[in-house]
């Protein structure tokens, strides 16, 4: 792929296929996601990238090179691969290469990545230990092992980026479902806190924790609502950051 493809293109290949139907908010979403991320000329990991659009954003945005692990992807059963196949048709079809792998599986050889990115796949990545993390000292280990992998992944001050739910939510305290989000199951979720402890035993450091806003409330939304106390009450979106010590 062309390094001088704009990221308008990008943009308006999301929308033609069918990924997001309003770029512009996306586009919002993800200045606000790759915040002081520095793409242009990065190596970079999606993990648990699905239709791949994050890893199209990466090349787009100047990216070296983009891996892209979906398991689901295998085969491309219905899902991400059609989604995948058809930004990679419309942009160009190189830069991205899809494994279709987990990160258990993931055999890199000798490759180092600059920016690794775990967008809303972090409880996936083992969701029965997820889930008994704060009672399983087994659990943690399971966590603990796959973190380290992503540390030596990374190079010297790579950049990790992880995004979800936190599980601490109003609604599912009070047993109710969530308005915004009806079909999370909080209990298979973790806190950013929880993350970042666990992360800093395997090598990560510089935690840093910002929280959602809408979207379509812009900057607006971000000054109002782009806090913790917010987002206990619309449905608690974090991003972590950390870097590679």
């Amino acid at each position: 792929m062309s390094r001088t493809i704009p990221l308008q293109c990008f943009f308006s290949s999301i929308r033609e296929a069918g990924i997001h139907p309003r770029p512009r908010r996306l586009e919002f979403y993800l200045r606000f996601l790759f915040d002081s991320v520095r793409l242009a000329g990065a190596s970079v990991l999606d993990v648990g990238g699905g239709d791949g659009s994050l890893s199209f954003y990466a090349v787009c945005s100047g990216a070296r090179e983009v891996v892209c692990l979906e398991p689901r992807a295998d085969g491309f059963p219905p899902g991400a691969g059609p989604a995948f196949e058809g930004l990679a048709a419309r942009l160009g079809g190189g830069g991205v290469r899809l494994e279709a792998t987990t990160l258990q599986e993931y055999d890199p050889g000798s490759a180092m990545f600059d920016v690794i990115l775990l967008h809303n796949s972090i409880n996936h990545l083992d969701e029965e230990a997820c889930i008994s993390l704060l009672r399983d000292a087994s659990a943690r280990d399971r966590y603990l092992a796959l973190f380290r992998k992503l540390a030596r992944l990374a190079r010297r001050d790579a950049t990790l980026l992880v995004t979800d739910c936190s599980r601490r939510n109003l609604y599912p305290l009070l047993g109710l479902k969530n308005p915004i989000r009806p079909t999370i199951e909080w209990h298979k979720h973790q806190t950013p806190e929880v993350w970042a402890r666990l992360l800093a035993q395997a090598g990560f450091g510089r935690s840093r924790i910002r929280w959602r806003s809408p979207n379509h409330l812009r900057s607006a939304g971000r000054v109002l609502l782009g806090n913790r106390i917010a987002a206990f009450l619309l449905d608690a979106q974090f991003c972590l950051t950390m870097i590679r010590q």
